[in-house]
């Protein structure tokens, strides 16, 4: 026997025979566990809240709301079910639907996403996003981001439904391009093997790797593109990137949280480099003597027009910090510097000064002759013998010193004093105080700090006077200039510091006539020979 219904608005007792599940109903996952725990409380209890259903021509009633409750019916085997019965259009059931699997139980973000996606696609009544927002008491944003869900690629979308894979990894994947986001379902998770087994483990990463991985792979900067954004004849196929809804800024309900962190940026990279690629070419073709480079590493292929790392000097356009880095290459400009654009290798498109010339004196110089070498190492050495005349003459002024230094204090203040001060000093500055004293550090004595500790406490007030000036002689040279240091102490302690300084330079002139005079004697013995 058929049963028909017509317009009826009540609650009442129908058999279970009469229901329909909905065709629409955003709720597709139902737990097997939950399920039983439910048909269980109704075989004790009965159902406590009614169903939602609506009259259909034929066929009894279609279920707006309660699918699960009606599910569970039939596994407690009940003959009825209690239902409110209500005459609603297409777009009123999907509504009520969608609003009372929100409210009722949590149901599964990707089901959300079809639900809210079906709201949206109807033709009659039209749904905005701040609409479907109010009608579920959610942000447009949380909306806006469900939505996007649904344009999660079939793979990710099984990996959702199983769990594989969370909440916001989904929403990461559902903004990529479709061909895009199956690498970076793999790059959500990390293979590891465990003790004893061949096949690896699956580990999912956290959501910040994943969004790591996406900065450093997909996403592009769009304010660093070297192309017209608003050119949509660069790549007629794709328009212009203003219009295009694969970029961030398109989407600040979706974006709105990176947009001010990281800016406007573009998430297909094929796009990208396919507009990368017309402006260099149109760019080329605009100025052939455009010289063509790679920032790349690695060997260019034979025949390529593009000049390798090692063929060219790219010249800087910031001005240089130091006299020693303006003396650099980079900072120069030469009568050859042109133009180039980088065709290979990052920062792909722009245009850089550079020069190509391998005959270039200012950025290809040619190599030393044996003069000039020569002449560099005579340099050389006068630096070195200047800088052992400084040296000495330091080491024997501080010595003129110490011994001027009367002997004042008692001995446990001296070495508390001298204890402190050593504790601070450099190990080049202790190395010095020791040698002046006389000691050499061993292998196996704990460091020449702790050999010096050991001096100090066996030696007599007057060594101890003279070491606590020294050492804050030192201590103030490291920490100022030397030259003044040295020459405020000579004052101080009447010390004819350019005395010794002309002594020094008389000594270091007698070495070198007595190095020098061999060598001029084996030049003579050659001539004659």
């Amino acid at each position: 026997m058929e049963i028909q219904v017509f317009n009826a608005t009540e609650y009442r007792n129908v058999s279970l025979s009469l229901l329909n599940e909905s065709k629409t109903n955003p709720r597709r996952t139902f737990e097997e566990v939950a399920l039983k725990e439910l048909a269980k409380s109704i075989r004790t209890q009965g159902i406590l809240s009614p169903l939602l259903v609506r009259p259909l021509t034929e066929n009894g009633f279609e279920i707006i709301a309660g699918a699960r409750r009606y599910r569970a019916a039939q596994m407690a085997e009940v003959p009825t079910v209690p239902v409110r019965i209500v005459n609603l259009s297409d777009a009123g059931a999907l509504e009520a639907q969608l609003v009372e699997n929100l409210i009722r139980a949590e149901i599964h973000p990707m089901e959300e996403a079809q639900g809210f996606r079906a709201l949206l696609d109807l033709d009659e009544p039209k749904y905005s996003i701040e609409q479907i927002a109010a009608k579920v008491g959610k942000t447009p944003a949380f909306v806006a981001q469900r939505l996007k869900l649904s344009d999660l690629a079939p793979a990710a979308v099984e990996a959702f439904y199983a769990d594989a894979i969370g909440v916001g990894h989904a929403l990461l994947l559902a903004k990529l391009p479709t061909d895009q986001q199956e690498a970076a379902l793999k790059a959500c998770f990390k293979e590891v093997y465990a003790n004893g087994t061949d096949k690896p483990a699956r580990i999912l990463l956290p959501v910040r790797n994943l969004q790591f991985w996406i900065d450093s792979n997909i996403v592009l900067i769009l304010k660093d593109a070297p192309f017209n954004k608003r050119d949509a004849q660069l790549v007629p196929i794709a328009g212009s990137c203003a219009d295009c809804p694969k970029r961030t800024g398109h989407n600040k309900l979706l974006f709105g949280d990176d947009l001010g962190r990281q800016g406007d940026r573009c998430t297909d990279p094929t796009c990208y480099q396919a507009k990368l690629s017309a402006h260099v070419a149109k760019t080329i073709a605009a100025k052939p003597e455009l010289v063509q480079i790679s920032t790349a590493y690695g060997g260019q292929k034979e025949g390529s027009s593009v000049l390798p790392r090692n063929k060219y000097t790219a010249i800087r356009d910031d001005k240089p910090k130091s006299t020693d880095e303006a003396k650099r290459p980079e900072f120069k400009v030469c009568k050859f510097t042109t133009e180039a654009i980088i065709t290979e290798g990052s920062d792909a498109g722009t245009i850089h000064k550079v020069c190509a010339n391998p005959s270039c004196p200012v950025h290809h110089p040619k190599q030393r002759s044996d003069r000039d070498e020569q002449r560099w190492k005579a340099e050389q050495e006068k630096q070195r013998t200047e800088q052992a005349i400084a040296n000495t003459t330091a080491l024997r002024v501080l010595s003129a010193i110490c011994a001027a230094v009367p002997v004042r204090l008692l001995k446990r203040d001296l070495l508390f004093v001298l204890e402190r001060l050593v504790f601070v000093m450099d190990e080049n500055r202790v190395e010095m105080l020791a040698r002046r004293h006389g000691i050499r550090q061993k292998r196996d004595d704990g460091g020449i700090k702790k050999a010096l500790a050991a001096f100090l406490r066996r030696a007599e007030e007057g060594r101890l006077s003279r070491a606590l000036v020294e050492s804050g002689i030192l201590l103030a040279a490291s920490r100022g200039n030397p030259s003044t240091v040295l020459k405020d102490a000579a004052a101080v302690y009447k010390v004819d510091a350019e005395a010794i300084s002309a002594k020094v330079r008389q000594e270091f002139a007698a070495k070198d006539k007595t190095k020098k005079a061999p060598q001029a004697a084996n030049k003579t013995a050659k001539k004659v020979a």
